[in-house]
């Protein structure tokens, strides 16, 4: 069972949205910057991307039932993707801001207030996404992960306003502001696209992370050099879940026993390297030749 209590981050996440929201749309008041509008902006997409965050991840937990085996898993992936779509939403109203102000200059005020506010939502960002980072990472959460990058990337869009509305103030030249604008729209459209190719990856099987793959060919290699063998290794990534399933080889004069009790321990030990893996075995004889068969993932006929 994955542990519910990770809604309590998704928690933390919204309330941080719902601070920097009230912050950033007081910085933009103030100074009237479309590069600061732009920045609250995105803070919106922020607190809709954790309310889906929310969602997703409680139906994520959901047991599996009769007509879920494998659980709820995926849920994760649509959190990702719903966010990516409300980036790349953002992006568009941000650039349509950004041209309407190069076509229409307009002067920055309270900017010595305004920037200091901005920063205070930034502060709070960044602690959030480092929490939120190092837990979905723990956990291999993809919807902790999503949320923590895009509020890292919204820490440094902050750092680029900030020092743009800045640089407006210190020299009058008012058509950095929506240039500066235009840029945050062109870097939060590619987190945006990067966020709907992860999602698209989950939702399409692609394998766990190469890393893990090397930890599971470690253990099978040490089950290797004790006289057993193994093939047909291949992986999925669901949301927080992993699913691995394998062939392994053992004597043919082994009793069904000995097999299983071997299993026991090699499934034991994948799991104990890959955290919440769901780890499927299939014992062969080592020495009958149709086992190599079933290498492919469609057996020939």
């Amino acid at each position: 069972m994955l542990p519910a209590s990770l809604k309590r981050y998704v928690y933390l996440s919204i309330a941080a949205a719902l601070a920097t929201i009230l912050l950033k749309g007081t910085a933009w008041w103030l100074t009237g910057s479309v590069g600061l509008l732009s920045d609250a902006l995105e803070s919106f997409v922020n607190l809709a991307g954790a309310l889906m965050a929310l969602a997703m991840l409680s139906l994520a937990m959901t047991p599996a039932d009769e007509n879920h085996a494998y659980g709820h898993g995926k849920a994760e992936y649509f959190s990702s993707a719903f966010e990516g779509f409300l980036i790349l939403v953002a992006a568009g109203s941000i650039a349509y801001a950004g041209i309407d102000r190069l076509l229409h200059p307009q002067a920055i005020e309270s900017v010595g207030i305004g920037l200091a506010v901005s920063v205070v939502a930034s502060i709070i960002n960044l602690v959030t996404a480092r929490t939120l980072m190092a837990v979905g990472k723990k956990h291999n959460s993809i919807t902790l992960e999503a949320d923590a990058h895009h509020l890292l990337t919204d820490v440094w869009t902050s750092a680029g306003v900030i020092t743009g509305v800045g640089l407006v103030w210190l020299t009058g030249w008012l058509w950095l502001d929506p240039v500066i604008a235009l840029l945050v729209a062109a870097n939060i459209v590619w987190t945006g696209w990067q966020l709907l190719q992860r999602s698209a990856s989950g939702l399409m099987d692609a394998a766990i992370p190469e890393e893990h793959i090397r930890m599971i060919e470690t253990v099978l290699d040490s089950y290797r050099a004790q006289g057993l063998d193994y093939h047909a290794l291949r992986t999925r990534q669901a949301g927080m879940r992993a699913f691995v399933s394998l062939h392994v080889l053992v004597p043919g004069a082994w009793s069904v026993q000995q097999g299983h009790d071997w299993m026991e321990r090699i499934e034991a030990d994948i799991r104990a390297v890959v955290p919440y893996s769901h780890v499927t075995t299939h014992l062969e004889p080592l020495e009958d030749p149709l086992s190599l068969s079933d290498e492919p993932l469609d057996r020939p006929v």
